[in-house]
């Protein structure tokens, strides 16, 4: 198990809409920008081997960035024909982004504050006030409106922090739906949070409504 003394002080920052990373799950991501191309092989020459996804602000473009982001280990790497990466990152911990080092490098990379989260590094989060037949019946209900497919055995077995998590990453909730699922202080919260947004999406709510 990672300690946080263990972690970086400052680490690459890989700024996507959308993309959600959580502890202990596992992001597949396809890198084709060379300034990204440059981020993973820099990332493989370190001994943490970490990258940190960040959502850029709504109608802000790439250049503000939200404060708290996950830090994901590079564990998986292949490259294609073409000169393109194929990574996998598995969550180790959420961070907020302090000051934004400056230099020759063609990516983001920050110092990073880790305090605020150190439940991240321990075991698996339960969530005790989980009514599990209730919340499948609503995930039926809400992947059937989306359209959405998915093996209903396993997504039934999981413990319930890679229920949550998964379906957190895996829904297409807007971005900034997202990032409310990332700041979630806890796993009970993460599935309140995520109950209200498929109950929401489900009576035909709109971004504006929501706000």
């Amino acid at each position: 198990m990672m300690l946080q003394a263990d972690l970086p002080s400052s680490i690459p920052v890989f700024p996507l809409p959308g993309a959600l990373l959580l502890p202990r799950t596992r992001l597949p991501l396809h890198i084709f920008e060379p300034r990204y191309l440059q981020m993973v092989e820099d990332c493989l020459k370190t001994s943490s081997r970490l990258i940190g996804m960040v959502q850029p602000c709504a109608g802000a473009g790439e250049g503000n960035l939200n404060t708290i982001g996950c830090a994901g280990r590079l564990t998986a790497f292949s490259e294609t024909e073409d000169g393109r990466y194929m990574v996998t990152l598995t969550g180790i911990s959420r961070f907020r982004l302090r000051e934004e080092e400056t230099g020759f490098r063609p990516y983001r990379f920050f110092n990073i504050d880790w305090t605020d989260f150190r439940s991240d590094l321990g075991a698996a989060e339960r969530d005790p006030k989980l009514d599990r037949p209730a919340f499948m019946a609503l995930l039926k209900r809400y992947f059937s409106e989306e359209e959405l497919r998915t093996d209903w055995e396993s997504l039934g077995d999981a413990e319930d922090e890679l229920l949550i998590n998964s379906l957190a990453m895996l829904c297409p909730f807007e971005p900034g739906d997202k990032q409310a699922l990332l700041e979630a202080p806890t796993l009970p919260t993460r599935r309140e949070t995520l109950v209200t947004l498929m109950e929401f999406a489900l009576r035909g709510g709109t971004n504006e409504e929501m706000m």
